[in-house]
């Protein structure tokens, strides 16, 4: 294990980023928020790149802020994307969290910046914030209850208490549930169904899904029709409709 902060590691159209603090239980100080931006940059800019994979090494996936750097004065934030380089502005190519033994604090609120999220069924997650008097201020009170009952992610702001992998999952938290030291190998199950699938297309059902909940019925199919219609006339999409008549496999362009 080398020591730089974070990992990042290319397996054909899968970027694989993980945090590199296994000796600090991964927390996310200046040089971690750097490093995620930088790869979430690469994953946007790269065309060949079409899923994310965001993990931790070692026990678990991350703890959060790390306090001792913010006490000397570090900010783990990005000008832009906002804490560990992605809270505030999520990726525009999906992103799949895999988490093992723990995601709490700003750690649960980096795996809800992924789109999916897969984890052990004994991991941790949580937003104990409170029992600091401290606030989740790095989304998670915007997207868990965007993702779960709101008296679910309610009991989980006001008592700190984690849940596990597998009442994540339950709750529908979690996508996919594993046997500890499986999230990782499950991640690459679930981004393989991505891979095939064409970019444009990708991009714009989540970058729709994501936009909606602020709109009404009308503003719905107006905005929708403006993000998917370029799509509809898209080299891709006469593509895959060729494709499908000649019973082969696409070959996207991206265009």
């Amino acid at each position: 294990m080398t020591d730089q902060p974070v990992l990042v590691e290319r397996r054909d159209a899968v970027l694989l980023i993980t945090i590199n603090r296994p000796d600090q239980r991964n927390a996310v100080n200046k040089a971690v928020s750097d490093a995620i931006g930088a790869a979430i940059r690469q994953l946007e800019d790269d065309p060949e790149l079409i899923v994310g994979i965001l993990t931790g090494a070692g026990k678990g996936f991350s703890a959060g802020m790390d306090l001792a750097a913010f006490a000397k004065g570090e900010l783990p934030f990005d000008p832009e994307r906002g804490f560990a380089g992605m809270a505030q502005q999520r990726p525009a190519k999906p992103v799949i969290a895999a988490v093992e033994g723990f995601a709490v604090a700003g750690g649960l609120e980096i795996a809800l910046c992924a789109d999916l999220l897969v984890a052990a069924e004994d991991a941790k997650l949580g937003i104990p914030e409170v029992k600091r008097s401290l606030v989740a201020a790095g989304g998670a009170l915007r997207r868990l209850p965007e993702r779960i009952p709101m008296g679910v992610a309610m009991e989980m702001a006001l008592t700190g208490d984690p849940i596990t992998g597998r009442r994540g999952y339950e709750v529908g938290l979690v996508n996919r549930v594993t046997p500890a030291g499986g999230a990782l190998d499950a991640a690459f199950e679930l981004a393989a169904r991505i891979v095939p699938n064409g970019p444009l297309g990708l991009a714009s059902s989540k970058r729709i899904l994501h936009a909606q909940g602020d709109w009404g019925e009308q503003e719905f199919w107006e905005k929708q029709g403006e993000i998917a219609g370029p799509v509809l006339f898209s080299e891709d999409a006469r593509e895959g409709a060729i494709a499908f008549k000649e019973r082969r496999d696409p070959v996207w362009k991206g265009r």
